[in-house]
């Protein structure tokens, strides 16, 4: 038989979360002031209403039945007066009496009203008073003015006794008043008491409710988020071991485990970055030692191996000026063969050292005015203008901090090839623009040329790219690859604007003040022992 293992109480209080605890923390206090509340409202109630009682019923009704005792005083001092004097003026007490007695009788009833006991007790009195009127006020009132009645003197006797059963039955109905009065205030006193210990009560509640909800709060909620943070700080200080401890209610708990996870998923991106760090630094060191290598190259091929080329040229164009013509048409086509491979090579060897030195031989960053650059360029080239009769305008050019070395190679390379790539039996028309764009300045160099199709727009920045043979258009393939170089160096970046399909329009942009180029630690060519 399988047996289900309940969880226990205690387990399951763990997974309460900070609302449910809030929650029934809420219900037990609201549910313990509300019956507090309510038992208060009703000793309240209760102390209202039997003060109410004793202040408008008990006390007015003992003393409306003293006033009703003194009303029939005066009636009986009335009536003994005229029965023995047969005076009128005596009955003005009896009269009054007896419009006090009705207006106390009246008053009696009212404040009995719903208290059957007291108002048997009224009912009593009134008999007595009736029995006494009857037998004795009436008749000897009834008596004629001037004389002694014979009724007072034959009643005396029976009167006086009706009398005193009358007086006994008021002080009967008062002494009751009285204990109800005496017991009203006995029950308010104790009311009132009660109502001192239940307020004093309610007080005491509220200030265990408060202290345990505070000490709720700072073991449930504040410790615990105090806990997570001084945690969370201890990883932001850079101690990215230290774990998140669990602690608190449910929601709490899963917050920490969230946090924790997240400790250890930064612990492993740290660790990859640290190694991909390592990588890095190896691949740049073993970088440095290409570049070192390849500045090695550069410097044995601008100077090693030119000086055997020299040699190749030299001879070679010895031969064709001692032994032109002199050979066949086969071997004056091989010497011409062989003097124009050993140019094209001596100029791409210095096209080449020319590339290389970008960034690392010119970096002298300075104020440049590049009209004076442009000016520069243009006399430069002066010859391959005048050729080809081309018309150059230009906008006013900026001034920038730049190396101005690198600035007269780039528009060299720009006006050069837009001179050389014209249209056949067309003058070239080229014009150089230049606004500012935020930080940076935007260059355009426009022709009317042959243009370049969009497919190769990307391609003809890459260096040895060529578009066309050498014999259709003289070059090494390094002009535009040595612009992007160089305007990139300046933090810009260069294109080909599709848009302009009139010709070309090489648009590229030149930081203000660029950022400073790293300097690379990879030693200088010339300081190879030659």
């Amino acid at each position: 038989m399988t047996v289900v293992e309940k969880p226990s109480h205690g387990r399951e209080l763990s997974q309460w979360t900070t609302r449910r605890w809030l929650r029934l923390g809420v219900t037990v206090a609201m549910s313990v002031l509300l019956l507090l509340g309510a038992t208060g409202a009703w000793v309240l109630e209760r102390t209202a209403s039997i003060s109410d009682d004793l202040v408008d019923v008990k006390s007015p009704a003992l003393t409306v039945s003293i006033r009703l005792e003194s009303a029939l005083l005066n009636q009986e001092t009335g009536i003994r007066g005229y029965g023995l004097t047969g005076r009128a003026d005596f009955l003005a007490p009896y009269r009054q009496g007896l419009s006090q007695q009705k207006t106390s009788m009246k008053s009696l009833s009212v404040l009995l009203r719903g208290n059957t006991a007291r108002l048997r007790d009224l009912k009593d009195v009134e008999d007595h008073i009736e029995k006494w009127q009857a037998r004795i006020a009436r008749p000897v009132v009834a008596s004629p003015a001037g004389k002694p009645s014979p009724v007072a003197a034959q009643s005396a006797a029976g009167g006086k006794a009706d009398f005193d059963a009358m007086r006994r039955a008021m002080a009967a109905q008062q002494d009751r008043l009285r204990a109800d009065r005496a017991s009203s205030r006995a029950e308010l006193a104790a009311t009132m008491s009660l109502r001192n210990w239940i307020f004093a009560a309610i007080s005491a509640v509220i200030v265990t409710l408060a202290v345990i909800v505070f000490e709720a709060l700072r073991r449930g909620v504040t410790t615990p988020l105090e806990q997570i943070g001084a945690d969370a700080r201890t990883i932001a200080e850079g101690d990215f071991g230290h774990p998140i401890t669990p602690t608190g209610p449910a929601d709490l708990r899963q917050l920490s485990g969230e946090i924790e996870s997240m400790r250890q998923r930064l612990v492993r991106e740290l660790e990859f970055s640290e190694d991909a760090r390592l990588r890095l630094d190896a691949q740049s060191a073993d970088l440095k030692r290409s570049n070192a290598e390849l500045e090695q190259f550069a410097y044995v091929a601008s100077h090693d191996l030119q000086e055997p080329l020299r040699k190749v040229s030299s001879f070679t164009q010895l031969l064709q000026r001692r032994y032109g013509g002199q050979l066949d048409e086969r071997a004056d086509q091989y010497i011409d063969f062989a003097v124009d491979g050993a140019n094209r090579m001596q100029t791409l060897i210095n096209d080449l050292l020319e590339f290389s030195r970008v960034g690392r031989v010119h970096h002298a960053h300075q104020s440049v005015d590049l009209n004076t650059v442009i000016k520069r360029t243009l006399t430069a080239i002066s010859v391959s203008i005048e050729e080809s009769g081309a018309v150059i305008t230009r906008d006013e050019l900026p001034t920038l901090i730049a190396d101005s070395t690198q600035m007269g190679m780039l528009w060299q390379n720009l006006v050069g090839n837009a001179i050389k790539f014209r249209r056949p039996g067309e003058t070239p028309a080229i014009h150089i623009s230049a606004e500012r764009e935020g930080d940076f300045w935007r260059f355009a160099v426009t022709d009317n040329g042959i243009g370049i199709a969009a497919e190769y727009a990307e391609q003809v920045f890459v260096i040895f790219q060529r578009l066309h043979t050498k014999d259709r258009y003289q070059g090494s393939g390094i002009g535009l690859a040595m612009c992007k170089k160089i305007v990139e160096f300046h933090g810009g970046t260069i294109s080909v604007d599709l848009e302009h399909t009139e010709g070309t329009r090489i648009v590229f942009t030149l930081a203000s003040r660029p950022a400073a180029p790293e300097t690379s630690e990879a030693p200088s060519p010339d300081a190879v022992t030659r």
